[in-house]
């Protein structure tokens, strides 16, 4: 693993069955539910967009007024347990999110792991990036909670970042 790795980790339980949990996530275009405001993100690839290994999705964010474009893949998708899309052109030096998707006490345990990589390494990432994903991240299992009308659970994670190497 290459110097300057890190990896957020969160995961929130939402009570439906994983099947509908996994749908959500299949629809890109629910990212824009689950996107905070201030990145002003779209997805630019047109609807609908038919999930697999491989496939490809552009994106447009603005990340403190610097308009960036953001190409990922599919690299695996196992529904309804597990999909991993990797950033292939972006801000980041290394972007692979992983979602799982779990069966637990009557709900869904959902969790997200992103190994990640800056340009300016560690210093860089303390300064701006880890403040940003925290963010970014904590809107997403607030969301997440607003669309699946579901209260904190003490099975919830916050957003937690560690360096790797």
């Amino acid at each position: 693993m290459a110097r300057g790795t890190f990896e957020l980790t969160t995961r929130v339980w939402i009570p439906r069955p994983v099947d509908e949990v996994f749908r959500f996530f299949a629809d890109a275009h629910n990212l824009n539910v689950i996107t905070p405001p201030f990145l002003h993100f779209r997805i630019l690839t047109p609807a609908p967009i038919p999930m697999h290994p491989g496939t490809l999705i552009d994106y447009r964010i603005r990340l403190r007024v610097v308009p960036i474009t953001w190409r990922t893949r599919i690299a695996t998708w196992e529904p309804p347990y597990r999909f991993v899309d990797e950033q292939l052109h972006g801000p980041y030096r290394l972007w692979r999110h992983t979602h799982t998707f779990s069966a637990v006490e009557g709900g869904t345990m959902m969790e997200d792991r992103v190994r990640y990589r800056v340009l300016g390494g560690p210093v860089v990432n303390a300064l701006f990036v880890q403040r940003d994903l925290r963010r970014i991240f904590r809107y997403r299992l607030e969301a997440l909670r607003q669309v699946f009308d579901c209260p904190p659970s003490p099975h919830d994670q916050d957003v937690a970042i560690r360096r790797l190497r």
